[in-house]
């Protein structure tokens, strides 16, 4: 009775523990804005005057986001989901995911709709898994090509000697981890045969790598729309390559959306990059603007069209 007593009570304080960390995360967030209020009134100003031509490009990238994002969910599936629902779906779930910190919101629109869609609750989870793990390694295959093809895209001095030691590290505790939970290695397996499954269909396996190489590469072409769109001269392999670079160091801090992790670590690359602090920063309102402000409302108006129709 201790044993089973004590349980829900830690499983209890999960929640508020994420919770913690995400108003921490958005406080720190909050104190940055308002350190630099004069520098994002600047960066505001400077976006107003941006080209229009380019900024529409960027708005038809974020809209192809969403379909690229809903193409690599397909992928990672066996059914066949209904094609206008699982768009709607993941634009539902671009709005919730600057809800929920790290991701959950996606995640929780995803899995409702696929569990909607007659998977069940662990084929749902791992198909989840399946789609996260394969854009987890298709950006760091890309910014390894990257690093190959525009060796001057990032200084790698200083970097080298950390990745090769964090990089073994961070995969042998991994592999640790599942080995010595049998919970692990029991999910894992499942995992594995999912994933074999559907990479028995050629069309399955190409529709999930593609539609992952697909949404980071759109995602990475707003940034660098937004960034010709303010006249910034900056070698598109620069630009690219700090989205990635900005989007994996914001996976580490859990809030809503990557507020204030993804700003700072876009802004810093950006800058890093060679383009000057303001105008870096009005890229990153411009890149949050498109990618999560705008389509905020509308996206939340179609989470609960999905749910009244019982879609989610």
């Amino acid at each position: 009775m201790a044993v089973s007593d004590r349980v829900p009570v830690t499983a209890g304080r999960r929640p508020y523990l994420r919770l913690g960390i995400t108003l921490a995360g958005l406080a720190a967030a909050g104190g940055m804005l308002a350190a630099h209020r004069a520098t994002l009134d600047s960066g505001t100003d400077q976006l107003a005057a941006a080209d229009g031509e380019w900024l529409l490009l960027a708005c038809f990238a974020t809209v192809a986001t969403w379909v690229c994002a809903a193409v690599a969910q397909q992928g990672a599936v066996i059914e066949r989901l209904p094609r206008g629902r699982l768009v709607a779906a993941q634009f539902a779930a671009c709005a919730a995911n600057h809800i929920l910190p790290a991701g959950a919101g996606a995640n929780l629109v995803n899995l409702r709709f696929l569990t909607r869609c007659g998977l069940s609750t662990r084929r749902s989870a791992t198909a989840l898994a399946v789609k996260a793990a394969v854009g987890g390694i298709v950006r760091c295959v890309l910014g390894v090509v990257l690093l190959v093809a525009s060796p001057g895209a990032v200084p790698l001095s200083a970097r080298i000697p950390h990745l090769l030691v964090l990089a073994p590290s961070a995969v042998a505790a991994v592999v640790l981890a599942v080995v010595a939970s049998g919970r692990l290695r029991r999910a894992a397996a499942r995992a594995l045969a999912d994933v074999r499954e559907v990479h028995r269909s050629p069309g399955r396996a190409c529709a999930l790598w593609g539609g992952s190489v697909a949404f980071a590469l759109l995602h990475a072409g707003v940034v660098v729309a937004v960034v010709h769109a303010l006249g910034l001269a900056l070698p598109t392999s620069h630009v690219v390559m700090a989205y990635l670079v900005a989007s994996g160091a914001a996976a580490l801090l859990p809030t809503p959306g990557g507020l204030g992790s993804l700003d700072a670590a876009l802004t810093l690359a950006l800058t890093a990059a060679g383009a000057p602090g303001q105008t870096a920063i009005s890229a990153v309102i411009g890149y949050r603007l498109l990618t999560g402000w705008l389509p905020m409302a509308p996206g939340l108006l179609v989470l609960g069209l999905l749910a009244r129709r019982s879609a989610l």
